[in-house]
């Protein structure tokens, strides 16, 4: 099974501290991230993680091409909704190909929670 972590500036603090208070469950994924934030997690945790560009350059619709190709099963995107992003238009297509395939999609912490104890739970049943 397939994960995207991808988190904005502010809150790639927040979603490193998730992956290491959770990494237990995350190394049951392939895991995949936008390059940054791929990075930042790598180095914080040691997880496997396949990076992508940079959502800026790409990456958000790299990973929006993987959920299209039904070869991502969730994410968790971290956003801060209090900052503009300047590649909003591809942040908005993410979220609407999410709810077009019907992919797990979390937006914060308590979601990012909630999904990954989903998709454990599936996990388990298809062992």
């Amino acid at each position: 099974m397939r994960l995207a972590l991808i988190a904005h500036d502010e809150k790639k603090p927040d979603l490193i501290s998730f992956a290491e208070e959770r990494q237990d469950d995350l190394e049951r994924f392939e895991l995949m991230a936008t390059g940054t934030t791929g990075q930042r997690l790598i180095d914080a945790t040691g997880l496997d993680i396949e990076r992508k560009q940079s959502g800026p350059l790409g990456g958000d619709m790299q990973i929006g091409a993987e959920i299209a190709s039904e070869t991502c099963d969730g994410v968790i995107f971290l956003r801060d909704p209090l900052t503009a992003q300047p590649h909003e238009p591809d942040i908005t297509a993410l979220l609407r190909i999410c709810d077009v395939h019907q992919t797990p999609l979390a937006t914060n912490l308590a979601s990012a929670d909630a999904v990954l104890d989903e998709l454990i739970r599936q996990l388990d049943g298809e062992e």
